[in-house]
């Protein structure tokens, strides 16, 4: 798998890449200052979207929003990460202000205005015909996080500023969101055109028009099934028009191979914290037990690729021990909800089972390295979600959907590395010792889409699917003192910041969400 920014042919496109991403030139500050100034003619719109995709997998500054509200919280709140570090207070459901709005600050400036401006930049060109339709794709990837994490946010009026002097933009409700993201991924993916022009600075597919058009619906595909606690009609008639249409093969995965050439803002955002850049997190960031319990209780073929035991040695030191240990059998969890502050209901010194911190499993330096994929959307995704749809709709076979999402679950691992490749008669074999069970259809899909999507470390996207069903049943921390009463999180609270930039919207939204403001409240998807 090569790294799309050291491909033959995309030299200029690399150069652009790093430039977008670090802001370091005089046109970049124009482009992203005022639209309006620059010619259309002289300016090339696919180097917006080679930003669009970048930043959506992070911030250029330092992982900001990934660290805080991917790992820190999502990922310790469904159980896929745990540690001792004090500041990680996602699986203490603590609330940290800071942390909760960091995907809010980084998002509406780094994702939201770029892709706004590559939307309204490529709109009626018939030059960006097929760009156009992607950047709708992209807009509304990067809407649906927002609005998953916060509820109702600025929507339609998001990004405007310069286009239409809106810079206190309404808040929109979930629901209109949501209505309107159905239409524009649904219009988009079927407006894309494989005889038209081929967009040059993409990062996912370099251009496979046909790839997009099966990203764009799965992507509707999920976007549907957020809906089936609110809007089940409308979910189904989504549901309904993708069948035969969404990825076919781990070839159609989308992800983004970073680079170490553009030093922090092109490398993979999570393995940059993983890896210890900020502080301590390789040594005391571990796969949390409830984790790696049923991967080893399924005897998961999973486990020994994604986990390693005795990876750092001392929280002295930074360095890989080339020694550490992969074998499925030594693997162990660490318990969430637990710390260093020497209180014995809590001190993982006090864990049972607790011998050293290099005996609990670290994720695999296969899947954290700097110029590794992060994955946006998978064939293994939309195949468990088509079987989720098949139980509740009757579309499809629930049974062939969930082999092929289970299969596909393991073997895009070796699109990290190849070491960690799954063999064929391992899927064989754990698929032969748990086949789909019909009596328990939708715990089964949703808990194999919780370790995929923890295997993906796409921690944003467990948290929602688990709102989304209750799959799979978490045992809730107790840790004293935590803002949620020993309940997990469903949302995130707005940011303080909008009491001041958006006052009236922010009032006005802060006021209706249901079960309140804070990390109890509910999306409106979330019943």
């Amino acid at each position: 798998m090569k790294n799309i920014f050291s491909k033959p042919g995309y030299t200029a496109l690399t150069s652009a890449a790093l430039l977008l991403a670090s802001g370091c030139t005089d046109k970049f500050t124009e482009i992203n200052t005022n639209p309006t100034t620059y010619s259309q003619a002289s300016f090339d719109a696919n180097y917006l979207l080679t930003q669009s995709q970048l930043t959506y997998t992070g911030s250029t500054d330092f992982a900001y929003e990934t660290w805080r509200g991917n790992l820190i919280y999502c990922g310790t709140m469904m159980q896929g990460l745990a540690t001792v570090i004090s500041y990680w207070a996602g699986d203490k459901y603590l609330l940290n202000e800071a942390y909760t709005a960091a995907y809010w600050d980084k998002a509406y400036s780094e994702q939201v205005k770029p892709v706004t401006d590559l939307v309204a930049l490529t709109d009626g060109q018939a030059r960006y015909k097929n760009l156009h339709q992607i950047a709708r794709i992209m807009r509304a990837l990067t809407m649906e996080r927002l609005t998953d994490l916060y509820g109702d946010v600025p929507y339609s009026e998001a990004g405007q500023g310069y286009y239409k002097g809106i810079i206190t933009p309404k808040y929109d409700k979930q629901m209109d969101i949501y209505t309107d993201l159905l239409k524009e991924v649904d219009e988009a993916t079927t407006a894309l055109d494989p005889a038209a022009d081929i967009a040059s600075g993409d990062v996912f597919y370099q251009g496979d028009v046909a790839k997009w058009q099966r990203l764009g619906n799965s992507l509707l595909l999920r976007l549907a099934l957020r809906l089936v606690k609110v809007e089940p009609d409308k979910a189904k008639l989504y549901a309904t028009k993708v069948q035969g249409k969404t990825m076919a093969s781990d070839g159609d995965n989308a992800y983004v191979l970073h680079d170490i050439a553009g030093g922090r803002t092109t490398q993979n955002r999570n393995s940059q914290v993983l890896l210890g850049d900020g502080g301590q997190e390789n040594y005391y960031v571990k796969w949390s037990q409830t984790y790696i319990n049923y991967l080893k209780t399924n005897n998961d073929p999973r486990l020994s690729r994604i986990a390693v035991t005795q990876l750092y040695l001392t929280d002295a030191t930074k360095i890989q021990n080339p020694g550490a240990i992969s074998t499925a059998a030594v693997q162990k969890g660490m318990p969430n909800g637990r710390d260093l502050s020497g209180r014995a209901a809590y001190d993982i010194s006090t864990a049972p089972g607790y011998t050293t911190f290099p005996d609990y499993s670290s994720p695999s330096p296969g899947m954290t390295k700097r110029n590794g994929p992060t994955f946006i959307f998978t064939y293994a995704e939309s195949e468990l979600l088509l079987a989720d749809a098949a139980v509740r709709f009757g579309l499809g076979n629930a049974a062939q959907h969930y082999t092929a999402g289970v299969t596909a679950a393991m073997t895009y691992l070796s699109q990290y590395d190849a070491t960690m490749a799954v063999p064929a008669s391992d899927v064989t074999t754990y698929l032969t010792a748990h086949p789909y069970d019909a009596s328990r259809g939708l715990e089964q899909i949703n808990t194999q889409y919780w370790a995929l999507t923890n295997s993906m470390l796409d921690f944003y996207e467990s948290w929602s699917n688990w709102r989304r069903t209750g799959f799979p049943v978490l045992t809730p921390v107790v840790y004293p003192n935590s803002a949620t009463n020993g309940q997990i999180p469903h949302r995130f609270p707005y940011p303080l910041s909008e009491i001041t930039s958006n006052p009236d919207n922010y009032q006005a939204a802060h006021a209706t969400v249901p079960g309140g403001d804070n990390l109890l409240g509910r999306v409106y998807w979330d019943k």
